[in-house]
């Protein structure tokens, strides 16, 4: 049988379209593979994890209020590649906790726990002193980490999001 014209025509499109697929893949993977929450040293530089997270991804921070001993967890969400609080949960007003809302924000309850949503303000990085008495725990993908063991009790730390190329 005679090979048609046309098979060398269908084999180049096929290798093509794989070529393509391949391309739009590594790129897909590689993307996600740069975009990730970094904590650093704040001093040094010092590298202390990274956590895959891109575009709309959330990630919380919690810690034991110092005054009235109680847990307050401050969510983030990622957009336009920064860092904005999407809301704080608290059970009682006490010093550095926020008593007045600004434009945009309300406040509920939960339970036995306020609420407050609504900030319209965004980070490109989040400066934190890890407790000494208490611990500041990072919740992120289903994971729970604690920034003392990992970072060290009064360690000042970088929180950033990264979005490499």
């Amino acid at each position: 049988m005679k090979p048609r014209w046309w098979y060398g025509i269908a084999i180049n499109l096929v290798v093509s379209a794989l070529a393509v697929t391949g391309a739009v893949f590594y790129t897909a993977h590689s993307r996600s593979k740069n975009q990730f929450l970094e904590i650093r040293d704040t001093g040094s530089g010092k590298l202390y994890g990274t956590w895959p997270l891109k575009e709309s991804d959330e990630f919380a921070i919690e810690f034991i209020h110092s005054v009235h001993q109680s847990p307050v967890r401050e969510r983030f969400i990622i957009e336009d590649k920064m860092i904005r609080p999407e809301a704080v949960r608290f059970s009682s007003f006490g010093a550095g906790m926020l008593s007045n809302l600004e434009e945009g924000q309300t406040m509920s309850r939960d339970g036995d726990t306020l609420v407050i949503s609504g900030f319209n303000a965004s980070f490109k990085e989040l400066k934190i002193i890890v407790g000494t008495v208490s611990d500041h725990v990072l919740f992120i993908n289903g994971d729970t980490v604690s920034l003392q063991k990992l970072c060290g009790k009064n360690a000042h730390i970088t929180v950033r999001y990264h979005e490499g190329k």
